[in-house]
């Protein structure tokens, strides 16, 4: 099937709002499949805490931070774009507003807040009649503590409205602990430099995380995968990121998640493009922590197209691009687990300057079998911090083997070495 073609003869195009992180997948997914990509930064400087996006690989970039989306619009529509697709979590509303004031296919803007804002997004779920945790929110740490204190079931969880990755996430045990975490929200910017004017505090729910990640074309859903996330709960309410294995795809579990996360998306509207959910499986069955119209923050093309043979940003460009190739290819279906895999965010308890990192020690956990690649986050003169989240981890290492013991083996060998990366002055 040829790849569709815009109404001006030329190359389709497609747009990346805040392209950062994750985002970076897209240019070379749309290329694969003949379109150009144009990039909209919507704030004047680049967000620091964030991966950049890499510019160069865009036909364009427009910035855009004085609000006017009227004006993005006459900047776009020469370029007839097919698509608009979020870059990042921070980047759903904008591309929500564009992707409709464009008329090209999108979400709309009806649910937009719902996707985004945590509060609203659950009780969205609610009015459709899907599990979800209770919750409130106030700009009041007081009174998050007293509706905490009222139900007295804990342990709670608070967190920011709008941010990301872990940020800002507690458990609680405690009205104490509550109004201790709520005053730390609003003490402190979220991940995209936006300050947190609300708290939201919700019912703990007891079991197994699990992500689920789809990509949709016109309401046809297809998931691409599911991992299974191991945490370390910290004293301090801070949960950490272990390890996150790939679930084969024939496991019953699959398919019961697959049927809540369908929920999810019909409550939310979400009829195109990628998701990334977080579930919880409770006694009671899944329930929704959060999903993110955006591409997995775990993609890595080439790692995914290794284990599961396609990526979520090559699947997303095929859904805009050519969707009656992509229903007849994955629609309502579920991914294939081609390898056991697994990524792991290494923590760490050391906490000073990096002085140095040891090379040698970087190339025995790369030489390792199961190892497909490594990030090393720090850098001599970085300050290095007992893990607390996400973001404090100090290594990303995605693993991938032809056997379960063979991937387990590898993953020891890595967690004995992987504090001896980093050579610091405490």
């Amino acid at each position: 099937m040829p790849v569709t073609e815009n109404t001006t003869g030329h190359r389709p195009t497609a747009v990346v709002v805040d392209g950062y992180s994750a985002g970076n997948f897209y240019p070379r997914a749309f290329a694969e499949l003949g379109a150009d990509v144009v990039h909209v930064q919507s704030t004047t400087e680049l967000i620091p805490t964030l991966s950049p996006p890499r510019l160069s690989e865009y036909a364009l970039n427009v910035v855009w931070a004085d609000g006017d989306l009227e004006s993005l619009v006459r900047r776009l529509k020469p370029y007839d774009p097919v698509c608009v697709v979020a870059g990042q979590d921070g980047a759903v509303t904008l591309a929500d507003h564009l992707g409709e004031a464009l008329g090209v296919p999108s979400n709309g803007t009806l649910l937009t807040r719902a996707r985004r804002d945590k509060y609203e997004m659950i009780e969205a779920l609610r009015r459709a009649g899907v599990r979800c945790a209770d919750q409130f929110k106030s700009a009041d740490p007081g009174a998050i503590a007293a509706w905490a204190a009222e139900r007295d079931a804990y342990p709670v969880v608070v967190k920011p409205l709008s941010s990301a990755a872990s940020d800002g996430v507690s458990v609680c045990r405690s009205a104490e602990d509550v109004r201790r975490a709520a005053e730390e929200v609003l003490a402190t910017p979220d991940i995209f430099g936006k300050e947190n004017r609300e708290i939201l505090v919700q019912s703990y729910l007891s079991g197994t995380e699990y992500i689920v990640d789809t990509v949709s074309a016109d309401g046809v859903r297809y998931t691409c995968d599911v991992w299974r996330y191991e945490k370390s709960l910290l004293p301090n309410g801070k949960n950490i990121y272990n390890r996150d294995l790939l679930v084969d795809g024939d496991d019953a579990l699959v398919a019961e998640l697959t049927a809540y996360v369908d929920e999810v998306l019909a409550a939310l509207d979400v009829r195109w493009g990628p998701a990334h959910a977080e579930v919880i499986v409770t006694p009671d069955g899944p329930a929704l922590v959060e999903i993110g119209t955006r591409l997995s923050g775990h993609i890595d093309a080439d790692f995914n197209n290794a284990c599961l043979g396609h990526n979520q940003a090559a699947l997303t460009a095929l859904a805009y691009l050519r969707p009656e190739t992509f229903q007849e290819r994955y629609g309502d279906r579920t991914y294939s687990r081609l390898r056991p895999a697994a990524i792991y965010e290494a923590p760490t308890t050391l906490d000073g300057t990096v002085t140095a990192v040891d090379e040698d020690v970087v190339a025995e956990i790369r030489a390792l079998d199961s190892v497909h690649d490594l990030t090393v986050k720090l850098r001599p003169g970085d300050r290095i911090i007992p893990t607390a989240g996400l973001l404090t981890s100090v290594l990303r290492v995605l693993m991938s083997a032809p056997d379960e013991q063979r991937l387990t083996a590898d993953y020891e060998q890595v967690r004995s070495l992987k504090d001896k990366v980093y050579q610091v002055t405490e």
